[in-house]
């Protein structure tokens, strides 16, 4: 690869398949996209340090995983933020006295054996989404120091490993943790913001100015809707920020109006016709166009040349939103898009809530199947699958959805299982947790002996590293027969591909209606 001027495979749009070897098919810059991986080899530099004096404190730890979350796909496309991030672990780095790093591809070290180097680099993805998580985790002061600590010392463990037992032991073990961030995540919306609630959301807009929302950051949103209370500025909800209407601590805001838009591969049609300012909160950004270039703006870690960006919280505890809040009072209302409304708010409590309702409908025969459709959307025209897969289930098939890759689906009107919607969206892909909880409770209910057993299959869609993250809490849960589209990862040696696929069964999608006839015949997982 050292032949061309850069090199990515870390996302499912991958150039042909392989990787990014000239720009990156994100947007990033060779110039950036190196300056991404040199942060990653000054991380491991740093988590080498820390490892050897036995110095994981808070600090670094927190230094580390900010900064892996910073090199996930859509995060940062701003060399010169990237580079100020290497200076401030090369200072905590020089300050442990870290030995250099002789740094190859990905930021990893050289290695020349496709099966180590492929293993190396799924723990490091899965490392980065579970980083994100984290990050959100502790931006509502959930915070747990051993989790942090072995996130450290696995990112310094994965760049020394040679061992392919080691590091694939190494990736299961980070789908145990990745349960533990996740579910501290869940407790840490529910905790501030009140469990989920089954919400019916706008998709019209009304005839005042507006502030678009997209990301992830449920604290940022808090932030801006204090703010703007009584301003005569209405917020709204794009991408995977449209569970936000769901938490009863929200439903307070009169000015949280509705939802615009869907996923984030489409933000540069709908940004420019919402016609007021944009806040994006974490990743998710795509190169804006200059319709709206003027009028979007960045915060935390993410980032963008050129963009206006909000500063970090300070004394005050909130992050000052003023700047966009008076641009979006000389703009005019947003563009009518959309008619109609929305569900969401089937989180894990919701669901169990109703459990002896879903119960009885699977003993009925009115519910014959799960089929768990979660994950990320993307631009590949071969994604239209899942919105044709959603629309070929029968109707005694019910849809479990989280992440973007439900704007395939959730504005169809697929119906209901006597009273229970044929699509139960759990939220954000941060909500993925709610899921994996959903299935072991009715493991439990049903008295099967493992998820295997239940009338449940998984069919993904992935896009991003916090996706790898999710797969790896679902093998470690025992889950099998997974689904995975629109192509397997391209970071994945045929070596480990392989492993993979005759360990869990993981397999590629087909076409729809080979896929609906094996899903609804169960072969998707009790035979994997």
């Amino acid at each position: 690869m050292e032949n061309f001027p850069m090199f990515c495979n870390q996302c499912q749009e991958a150039a042909r398949g392989t990787g990014c070897d000239k720009m990156g098919v994100c947007g990033k810059t060779p110039e950036t996209a190196n300056e991404l991986d040199g942060l990653i080899a000054r991380l491991i530099r740093l988590a080498r340090g820390a490892v050897t004096t036995g110095e994981i404190t808070p600090e670094t730890a927190r230094l580390v995983i900010d900064g892996l979350f910073v090199t996930v796909t859509n995060v940062n496309f701003d060399p010169d933020s990237v580079r100020a991030w290497e200076e401030r672990v090369d200072a905590a780095a020089n300050a442990l006295d870290a030995p250099a790093l002789d740094a190859g591809r990905c930021g990893l070290p050289v290695c020349e054996n496709e099966d180590i180097q492929s293993l190396r680099e799924l723990v490091l993805y899965g490392l980065k989404g579970m980083a994100a998580y984290d990050h959100h985790a502790a931006a509502l002061d959930r915070i747990n120091p051993e989790t942090d600590a072995f996130m450290v010392r696995t990112l310094c463990a994965c760049a020394d490993d040679t061992d392919a037992g080691a590091l694939t032991a190494l990736a299961m073990k980070c789908g145990e943790v990745s349960v533990e961030i996740m579910a501290r995540l869940d407790g840490a919306h529910t905790g501030r913001y009140g469990k989920q609630e089954a919400t019916e959301v706008t998709l019209e807009v009304s005839d005042k100015p507006g502030i678009l929302v997209s990301g992830h950051d449920l604290r940022d949103i808090e932030d801006l809707l204090e703010q703007t209370k009584g301003t005569g500025v209405d917020v709204y909800t794009h991408g995977e920020m449209l569970p936000t209407h769901a938490y009863p601590f929200f439903k307070k805001y009169d000015n949280l109006v509705g939802n615009y838009g869907g996923a984030w591969f489409d933000q540069k049609k709908e940004f420019a016709s919402f016609n007021g300012p944009i806040l994006m909160t974490t990743n998710c950004i795509k190169k804006p166009s200059d319709t709206y270039v003027d009028r979007i703006y960045t915060t935390g870690v993410v980032r963008f040349p050129g963009l206006k960006h909000i500063a970090d919280r300070q004394g005050d505890g909130r992050k000052d939103f003023s700047a966009i809040i008076e641009q979006a009072k000389t703009c005019a209302a947003p563009t009518n898009i959309e008619t109609g409304t929305v569900m969401c708010g089937f989180g894990h409590d919701q669901i169990l809530a109703v459990a002896d309702k879903v119960v009885e409908a699977v003993k009925a025969g009115a519910i014959k199947r799960f089929v768990v459709m979660a994950g990320c959307d993307g631009h590949h025209k071969e994604r239209q699958y899942f919105t044709d897969m959603a629309e070929a289930l029968p109707e005694d098939a019910v849809i479990l959805t989280a992440g973007c890759a439900k704007f395939r689906y959730n504005k169809l009107n697929l119906g209901d299982i006597g009273g229970i919607p044929r699509v139960l969206d759990a939220g954000q892909c941060n909500d993925s947790y709610s899921l994996a909880v959903v299935a072991l409770k009715l493991t439990e209910v049903f008295g099967a002996d493992s998820v295997n057993d239940l009338p449940l299959s998984f069919d993904i869609g992935w896009y991003e590293q916090k996706a790898v993250t999710v797969l790896l809490a679902l093998l470690h849960l025992g889950v099998t027969g997974i689904r995975l589209g629109p192509t397997l990862p391209a970071f994945l040696s045929p070596g480990v591909a392989k492993v993979l696929v005759d360990t869990f069964g993981i397999k590629g999608i087909g076409t729809v209606e080979d896929d609906v006839k094996a899903i609804m015949s169960g072969d998707a997982v009790a035979n994997a």
